[in-house]
């Protein structure tokens, strides 16, 4: 059940409190598979790049990643999702072990592979990608084998992780069944959108769309600078009428984020300065870091300051990496975020 009470009063005690949350992630998982060489000619069979392997890599991605991240933050991460019975899917538990993350709510399928997505690289560069996935919605047993698992594990989370990438993982009906059960609970919900079931995630406690997919899910169109901000705005209280969600916090890349609490207070948060490597990974970052602060009951423009530092912390970093806890501690008493 979740740890309410009043929320820390320092940074400090904030991060001790970390260690003593559940997150049940729910939604996509996958590998992301490396594959480094070095390319001096082209094929003679096709105007290709050979490209002589020196290393190969396989990290977990997705979901997984934001379960790497709730971990590195000291909390205990729970997956519940639906793989392959499939080479991708035993590498995927095989490292879910290694990295010391359970696999008790994974469901292995027949039905359908596990997402792997293989990056060729040679010099610094990636020359192809191969993506081996399906984006169809679950079968009646696969969701009923995630279902199961999801009601197993809701009892002993803090706080509910939607991590959505469009495979098919979840559907609108789990979804509103989902919520509803955590809701009943009285476990916050707190969402990482995409396209397909952007309209799906009623009643949630916290939304974090990006620019993108506000764009795409509401079928509006608006830019990403201040003379637009009017139409921004009105993207969000669209965003509200719709969903109802507690706290709308919109990600929008190199300008920071905005936050907006249930009483419809709106807060624009800059980007700090930064030698940015890569932005991969930076949105599982945030939703890690405001999953925990929804849980420990942090005021939405904290929730959202703590995350935007979070993120740009981890794009100074090349590939997709968790944070650093000790690291986002040390700036955010520098930046004296609470």
């Amino acid at each position: 059940m979740p740890v309410a009470a009043v929320p820390p009063a320092s940074l400090p005690e904030l991060f001790a409190a970390f260690d003593r949350l559940t997150v049940l992630i729910v939604g996509d998982v996958m590998m992301d598979a490396y594959v480094w060489g070095k390319a001096t000619r082209l094929s003679p069979e096709a105007p290709v790049p050979v490209v002589n392997v020196s290393r190969t890599e396989q990290r977990l991605g997705g979901a997984a990643n934001v379960a790497l991240n709730v971990q590195a933050l000291g909390a205990t991460p729970l997956l519940c999702a639906v793989i392959g019975e499939d080479q991708g899917g035993d590498q995927l538990v095989e490292l879910l072990h290694a990295t010391g993350l359970s696999a008790e709510g994974i469901v292995r399928s027949g039905y359908r592979p596990t997402t792997v997505k293989q990056r060729i690289l040679a010099h610094g560069q990636q020359l192809l990608r191969i993506d081996s996935e399906v984006e169809t919605d679950l079968n009646g047993e696969e969701n009923a084998g995630l279902t199961a698992r999801f009601e197993q594990l809701l009892s002993r989370a803090d706080v509910v992780i939607f991590e959505d990438y469009d495979k098919g993982v979840l559907n609108e009906t789990s979804i509103q069944h989902f919520v509803q059960l955590a809701r009943q609970q009285g476990i916050p919900t707190v969402v990482d959108p995409k396209k397909k079931n952007f309209l799906a995630y009623r009643n949630c406690t916290l939304f974090k769309p990006n620019l993108k997919e506000l764009r795409e899910g509401l079928k509006l169109e608006f830019g990403d600078n201040d003379a637009d901000r009017p139409q921004f705005e009105a993207a969000v209280a669209r965003l509200r009428e719709v969903l109802t969600p507690e706290i709308v916090l919109v990600t929008l890349s190199e300008r920071g984020v905005f936050v907006e609490n249930s009483e419809r207070k709106p807060t624009y948060i800059p980007a700090h300065l930064r030698s940015i490597s890569d932005v991969s990974g930076a949105g599982d970052t945030v939703i890690s870091i405001a999953a925990l602060c929804v849980a420990l009951g942090l005021p939405a423009p904290t929730t959202a300051a703590l995350a935007n530092l979070g993120g740009g912390l981890v794009c100074e970093q090349v590939g997709v990496v968790p944070i650093e806890k000790t690291l986002l501690l040390a700036e955010a008493q520098e930046k004296r975020v609470l």
